[in-house]
């Protein structure tokens, strides 16, 4: 039987193993999956100890998915361009790595009939969530992305090294037809300090799910979003992605969506 593990700190909430157990029964194959917390600065030895415990496959969430580009032997196109991993393989000594963040995004966005060609986007966060997903945005045809960091200088070396003109930093009085955020300010209940009037009329997307991520909902309800969503759909879409980088097949999202979702109700 295949083994698999997120690897993440904290990862004691993670739907993870919910997810691909249940897409392997689906589809009969069987695995294991299992949480595994490793703090920042420790993924290579515990990257290691799984290999050697038979691994075959990790997914990485906060805050090590810039460690794990590192980590990686072999990096796909889709991580290469991120600069961040979210799914490693193990096979033959090679360690490869992959993102599937971005078209989990889209899909669930797509699930939801959100559009985004022409639309302008606040993006919060700099680091891995943000990375993986901003190439998939703007090919979808997006008009812009301003990107907001509490340290406004590595936001504008992003920008700089992502070099798409369509990217900027924050301007006082912009409005935006989504905010994203990609921090990991959820995971304390906290929200990003963003002026209020930024989620006006617009969709509010947290790509934290589940508890942590009502605060910054909440907040942007209180504030003026039109509409908001949380990223389990996303969790549940990359992981299919992941899924398909191990299995060869990618497994319908549906039954898990109804299943999860009526959990959390």
């Amino acid at each position: 039987m295949n083994h698999y593990a997120v690897f993440g700190y904290p990862i004691q909430h993670s739907l993870s193993p919910r997810i691909h157990e249940q897409f392997g029964r689906e589809l009969g194959i069987p695995l294991t999956y299992e949480r595994r917390a490793v703090p920042a600065g420790s993924l290579a030895q515990a990257v290691q100890a799984f290999i050697a415990e038979g691994g075959r496959g990790a997914n990485v969430t906060v805050p090590l998915k810039t460690e794990a580009y590192a980590l990686a032997t072999e990096l796909t196109l889709r991580a290469r361009r991120a600069q961040a991993v979210n799914t490693l393989s193990f096979e033959d000594g090679v360690i490869r790595g992959d993102n599937t963040d971005g078209e989990g995004l889209l899909a669930d966005l797509a699930y939801h009939a959100v559009a985004l060609s022409g639309a302008r986007l606040l993006v919060m966060g700099a680091g891995g969530a943000a990375q993986g997903i901003i190439g998939p945005l703007l090919d979808a045809g997006v008009a812009h992305v301003t990107v907001w960091n509490r340290t406004a200088s590595r936001a504008a070396e992003w920008i700089a090294r992502v070099g798409d003109a369509r990217m900027s930093l924050p301007v006082a009085g912009d409005s935006y037809d989504i905010v994203l955020n990609a921090t990991a300010a959820s995971l304390g209940h906290a929200v990003p300090p963003v002026p209020d009037d930024v989620f006006r009329g617009a969709l509010a997307y947290d790509l934290a799910y589940g508890p942590v991520a009502r605060p910054f909902l909440a907040h942007a309800r209180t504030h003026g979003a039109q509409s908001v969503l949380d990223g389990l759909g996303m969790l549940i879409e990359q992981a299919a992605t992941a899924f398909c980088v191990w299995h060869g097949v990618r497994p319908d999202t549906s039954g898990v969506r109804v299943l999860l979702r009526g959990e959390a109700a």
